[in-house]
């Protein structure tokens, strides 16, 4: 089905501005509404180049500034959120004002506009350190900072928002994604934006523990596939895990990365491993994902210089920065 008119919030960021490109490719009408506090510009111009891409600076805690882009609207992605650990324990209420309220205004915006459906970008950090390998959806939410807390209430909203005004929503709980234009500016934060600032500088990889501790590293490319099948489904009220199938150690990715290693300590709040059970999107979506994660770190080392002005973080900056992490999550 092509031809229709979509809203993407935080479409200038990572995982957006690359849904934003695929939803353009195969024929709908865009509007990204970004308030490039965590997205680019840069990151949308070949976007910029299309007929039918148009950009909203705008803040959806503002529900005024919404008013009036979703009018028309078929679809909404709402992928707008603040993001990090350090930060959502030291500021909650900014959190919760952007991913609760936030996403209360787009529900609203969209209830009122008549949207046919509504995609929503779930954490799997909901889970906290799981009991269960790989995990299903049936897990129980365990969220062990702001940043997870936020994203589940707002998945809830979302959820419940489709039960009771009958919007047509599905959410994905999305397992570390990594690709080019990861995020890479302010704080401490996602490992492929400090390792690859590490590596162009010739610094040693700062690795957590012993670093063997695994991620369900999914593609990005994969996870934009991911929200755009189940845009094209009719299921609504759901949630359902987007992962790799797989899961890869942090030594693995130094191997791939090649470097020297300097450890700094193991994190308390972070799971030893993260593995989506994928069984679910798979038999009501038919939807997998593709990307291997050797092909994703050569696809995403093809850009490195992409990550030239990233932060360079070392083990003394790195405990600065994480000093709330240890003070408000060690058991």
């Amino acid at each position: 089905m092509n031809g229709n008119q979509v809203l993407v919030t935080g479409g200038g960021g990572f995982i957006g501005s690359h849904l934003t490109d695929l939803l353009l490719e195969k024929g709908h009408s865009v509007t990204v509404i970004d308030n490039l506090s965590g997205g680019w510009m840069k990151n949308l111009s070949s976007a910029e180049k299309h007929p039918n891409f148009r950009f909203v600076q705008a803040d959806i805690r503002d529900k005024k500034a919404l008013e009036g882009h979703f009018d028309g609207v078929d679809w909404v992605f709402h992928l707008a959120a603040l993001a990090d650990i350090v930060p959502s324990i030291e500021n909650p209420r900014a959190y919760f004002e952007t991913n609760v309220d936030g996403t209360f205004n787009v529900l609203e915006a969209a209830k009122k506009a008549g949207v046919r459906r509504f995609l929503y970008a779930a954490s799997s950090s909901c889970y906290g350190i799981p009991k269960q390998y790989p995990t299903p959806e049936t897990a129980p939410a365990d969220p062990q900072y702001p940043y997870a807390l936020t994203k589940y209430l707002g998945e809830q909203l979302v959820l419940h928002w489709a039960q009771v005004y009958k919007i047509p929503a599905l959410t994905l709980r999305l397992f570390n994604v990594f690709g080019p234009r990861s995020r890479t500016t302010g704080v401490y934060g996602a490992v492929f934006g400090v390792f690859l600032a590490q590596k162009l500088h010739q610094k040693p990889f700062t690795v957590v523990g012993d670093g063997t501790q695994t991620r369900d590293f999914t593609y990005v490319g994969d996870v934009a596939d991911a929200f755009y099948t189940a845009a094209l489904s009719n299921l609504t009220n759901e949630f359902m895990n987007v992962g790799s199938s797989g899961h890869y150690s942090v030594n693995r990715l130094i191997e791939l990365l090649g470097g020297p290693i300097t450890y700094i300590p193991k994190r308390p709040g972070e799971p030893d491993c993260t593995f989506a059970d994928v069984a679910k999107i798979q038999s009501k979506l038919g939807w997998r994902a593709k990307t291997s994660f050797e092909e994703g770190v050569k696809q995403i080392l093809g850009k490195i210089d992409d990550f030239k002005d990233a932060p360079l973080w070392e083990p003394h900056s790195i405990r600065e920065a994480t000093k709330s992490w240890f003070q408000y999550l060690e058991k």
